[in-house]
């Protein structure tokens, strides 16, 4: 076993109290940047804006490094990793549910490139940035509804203006050259099947009951959610349930079976598929390697 580059730094430690563990709650941060020793993923868009410092990332199948005073935005859906940060680096941001991600008005495509692995990088910030995340992190976190519906509100603007100044999009290598037919407005209807996926993703639903809930046909809300968000039904709610899973394995001591029952899947056979796909190994090695590197 090599040996170990961590030495004194932060290490981050993912749970059922953190992000994996809450997919569809909208969490603001403000820390020093803590490495990652195992790539994770959760079903929330992520802002990370850099204060001071530097910090590089992996993200699936390209790397990226940003520096003090710029910002990005990326699916969290794809596996990614922080790997390294300076010791003066410090960063904000927030972990944005997709049916946040729907209200705000984007260019055409977006959100596909998004979903795709794209990553969105601005450096048009300015001091006014620093001291907005800052404000927000509180209202957020305060015990006031008008103070974090307010916070909310204002991170999506935000964005939004994001790209209403230049910005780079990073593709990764596998979608370099595609073209995208999403649609350029994300309607009420797939706002309505995002909180019920948001709400019910535990329990045991379809593509039938979540059309229902937008009083759709399914034909049409798949391909609608398909157009609008680059991804099926069936990936986001499992996507949603994955994430849930992460944090059991890492946090709960529950049997495999446990962890797909209470995580919304229906057999274990279709957790450990579904688990294969994203994280490139079987739950119970995921479990394995991630507890081995928490105490090491």
């Amino acid at each position: 076993m090599a040996e170990s580059k961590v030495g004194e730094k932060a290490v981050y430690h993912p749970g059922a109290s953190s992000i994996e563990g809450a997919p569809t709650k909208l969490q603001f941060f403000r820390t020093h940047p803590s490495i990652m020793l195992m790539p994770h993923w959760h079903a929330q868009i992520e802002i990370n804006y850099v204060t001071s410092g530097s910090v590089h990332y992996r993200m699936g199948d390209h790397s990226l490094r940003l520096e003090a005073g710029q910002m990005c935005l990326f699916w969290g859906g794809q596996a990614h990793q922080m790997d390294w940060s300076s010791e003066d680096s410090f960063y904000a941001g927030a972990h944005l549910p997709l049916v946040h991600f729907f209200r705000m008005r984007l260019p055409v495509a977006v959100s596909a490139k998004l979903m795709g692995g794209a990553t969105m990088v601005t450096s048009v910030t300015d001091p006014s940035d620093d001291e907005n995340f800052s404000r927000w992190f509180r209202y957020a976190n305060s015990d006031d509804p008008m103070k974090a519906e307010n916070a909310v509100e204002e991170l999506l603007l935000r964005v939004e203006r994001m790209f209403l100044e230049p910005y780079t999009v990073i593709l990764p290598a596998s979608h370099e050259g595609k073209s995208s037919d999403t649609e350029g407005t994300h309607s009420a209807s797939v706002v309505r099947m995002c909180d019920f996926i948001a709400a019910n993703f535990l329990e045991d639903i379809d593509a039938t009951d979540i059309a229902r809930s937008a009083s759709l046909h399914p034909k049409y809300a798949m391909n609608l959610f398909r157009r609008s968000t680059g991804m099926t039904l069936i990936k986001y709610l499992t996507l949603l349930r994955l994430s849930r899973a992460q944090a059991m394995l890492i946090n709960d001591n529950d049997n495999i079976l446990q962890v797909a029952m209470e995580s919304g899947f229906g057999s274990v056979s279709a957790f450990n598929k579904a688990f294969r796909q994203v994280a490139g190994m079987s739950p119970s090695d995921f479990r394995r390697d991630m507890r081995y590197n928490l105490t090491t």
